[in-house]
């Protein structure tokens, strides 16, 4: 993953904004059918990318009156919440927009492999190999350089609230894999095979919003296609107004802040009966809502503006750039709730704040980059030394503080090389300084290779979508060949994976902690109880058993 405050169209609310608690709702209220629009109920699903637990509890300890503060008074905190595994943003989203896990929406990453298409651009599909790289991510926009994706839009970045809600249209086709049954582009949408809350709002009469940072974020409008009535996806991997040449809205803190900012305002609009753009009145959603990018990139830069990224030594406590960050995200949400009392919509709605990921390592003396690049250049070498006219054994790999790696040859034997030359390497990575740092067996404990892949992911291994090769890194390693990282998210680390819950809204209690393990998937059956309506109409749910939070 890749990582300034510009005016609004209307101000921020300050973090110490007051904020009405949103659970006034009785638990009877909840099983009343739901109604169209704002005439009903709504649920505001936020997601805080890179948060974790420890950081809500410090900054509920240190900001009492803040708006995070406030809404786990009003509400139910999730003290042992997780993300799936990998803790990547895709497979986290869409957990909490499916209920499932990637063994059953088939979402592994933003960036993966599958051994049952056609690469991108494929017109003559009769005959041809099989297998394709997905890209989830600005790879897939028209134009990854513009903030609107490629729309065409004149006065950039202040006209962006004016791009399409429909961000399929900013989507190239000539960069989407292909199916060898219809020789047509894959469109994310297409790429999920479940359902997903939207889709469900949809059929029962509710409008749907949601802001997200790639066009590709259009996965979930769902199989149907249809699911986001108004999804509004600036692309955050574009140039930044105003930054050098090749920095995007992630390279610098208060950048990242200025893009939150043009999402933030979308929803309130939203709140207010609008569409993103505020140029219709079309009634506030059912579901509505955004990720935050700001934590994320303040954990990760190793500076911003001149002062230092992610946290002091002891690894709970934010640096000032990543404590400035969480205070733009908390008075954000109090602008939020200020607008819903705003539309006397507190009675009727729910807030739940979560994370599609955490980050690691927080502690900086933990950290160790190692450059990916060699040791798969190594393992490909080794691979067709062994096997002579063998091309390259690694067709796509995927490495952040994870490794998952997907082979051109998906026979056990292959699978197990890979995993005996990894486990074999080491060398030196840097550290939180830039100097030489130890590596063993590529930076990883454990790997696991084919059957033993597919059954970590609990798969069956002709899966086509699996990794053939998962690897586990080790504490406070991040796979990167530069210096500019110093966290990354998307292994098994619990750094990366515990992200809080907090819910406030109807049939939910006031200032509850609840610390029994639960995970994100959880959510999804949660909004649509929320509603009214049945989780068992989503398709994952049925699937895994996935239960709504207990109140």
């Amino acid at each position: 993953m890749r990582m300034s405050l510009k005016a609004l169209a209307r101000p921020a609310v300050a973090a110490g904004v007051a904020i009405l608690a949103v659970g006034g709702a009785t638990t009877a209220a909840l099983a009343a059918p739901a109604q169209d629009n704002d005439g009903g109920r709504h649920v505001l699903l936020i997601s805080v990318d890179g948060l974790h637990q420890s950081d809500l509890d410090w900054y509920v300890a240190h900001r009492p009156q803040s708006a995070l503060a406030k809404l786990t008074r009003s509400g139910v905190d999730y003290t042992k919440a997780s993300t799936p595994l990998p803790s990547d943003s895709f497979p986290g989203m869409i957990a909490q927009a499916t209920g499932g896990n990637p063994k059953t929406t088939g979402i592994y990453y933003d960036s993966v492999y599958n051994r049952a298409l056609l690469p991108a651009g494929t017109t003559s599909c009769a005959g041809k190999a099989l297998g394709a790289d997905v890209e989830l991510t600005e790879a897939a926009d028209r134009n990854q350089n513009v903030l609107d994706a490629g729309q065409g839009l004149a006065g950039l970045p202040s006209s962006i609230l004016q791009m399409t809600g429909q961000p399929q249209s900013v989507l190239d086709p000539s960069k989407l894999p292909v199916d060898p049954k219809t020789c047509k582009p894959v469109y994310p949408h297409q790429y999920l095979p479940v359902n997903t809350i939207f889709e469900v709002a949809r059929a029962h009469g509710l409008r749907t919003a949601w802001s997200d940072k790639h066009p590709a974020y259009e996965i979930l409008d769902g199989p149907s296609g249809t699911g986001v009535q108004d999804l509004f996806t600036p692309e955050i991997n574009s140039q930044a107004a105003g930054s050098p040449a090749g920095d995007d809205w992630t390279m610098d803190n208060l950048k990242t802040q200025q893009y939150d900012g043009y999402k933030a305002q979308a929803v309130r609009n939203e709140l207010d009966g609008y569409d993103h753009s505020r140029t219709a009145k079309v009634g506030v959603p059912g579901i509505l809502g955004m990720n935050f990018q700001t934590v994320s990139t303040a954990q990760k830069l190793t500076t911003s503006d001149g002062a230092p990224g992610g946290y002091l030594a002891d690894g709970v406590t934010p640096g000032p750039v990543l404590s400035k960050a969480l205070d733009f995200v908390d008075s954000q949400l109090g602008s939020f709730v200020s607008e819903i009392n705003a539309q006397h919509l507190q009675d009727s709605t729910t807030i739940i704040v979560s994370a599609k990921h955490g980050q690691s390592p927080t502690q900086p003396a933990a950290l160790n980059r190692i450059d990916d690049g060699p040791i798969l250049a190594g393992l490909n070498a080794a691979w067709k030394a062994a096997h002579k006219g063998a091309g390259d054994l690694v067709a796509h790999s995927t490495d952040d503080d994870g490794m998952l790696l997907w082979l051109t040859d998906h026979s056990q034997a292959a699978a197990d090389f890979a995993r005996t030359y990894l486990l074999a390497q080491k060398g030196n990575g840097n550290d939180i300084t830039g100097k030489p740092k130890p590596f063993t067996s590529s930076g990883l404990t454990q790997v696991y290779a084919g059957q033993g892949a597919a059954g970590f992911f609990q798969t069956a291994p002709g899966d086509t979508r699996v990794p053939d090769v998962v690897g586990i890194a080790q504490h406070g390693v991040v796979f990167t060949g530069g210096k500019s990282k110093i966290a990354e998210h998307g292994g098994a680390d619990p750094q990366d994976r515990n992200v809080p819950i907090v819910v406030s809204g109807a049939g939910f209690g006031h200032g509850q902690k609840v610390d029994a393990p639960v995970e994100t998937t959880r959510i999804a059956p949660t909004v649509l109880r929320a509603l009214g309506l049945n989780p068992d109409e989503l398709q994952a749910v049925q699937r895994e058993h996935t239960e709504a939070l207990n109140p």
